[in-house]
């Protein structure tokens, strides 16, 4: 199984309107993952955030529904730069 990670800066003005449309984006991803998606925020810079997909057994189509997701709920609206994706594996010496 893979795991997501996205994270990037939100404009700390649009805190609000960021929150309700990447809770919004988060709920509408849960089906592609086998523990539900969170969003946390950085500990020393409340305006870098990251959502957290688990166990995405279809990584094409994960990647599909997020781009289009990202799209739908205009996140360019309030982040700052770009979204970075980093996707992880278990090891297979487990």
């Amino acid at each position: 199984m893979t795991c997501v990670y996205i994270y990037y800066r939100i404009d700390p003005q649009q805190t609000e309107l960021a929150a309700s449309r990447i809770d919004t984006l988060l709920s509408g991803l849960t089906s592609y993952c086998n523990r539900p998606p969170r969003r946390l925020i950085r500990c020393d810079d409340q305006t870098t955030w990251m959502e957290i997909y688990e166990g995405i057994a279809d990584m094409q189509a994960f990647t599909v529904a997020l781009n289009a997701a990202v799209q739908v709920h205009q996140c360019s609206d309030f982040t700052l730069q770009e979204r970075h994706l980093e996707c992880f594996i278990a090891p297979e010496f487990e």
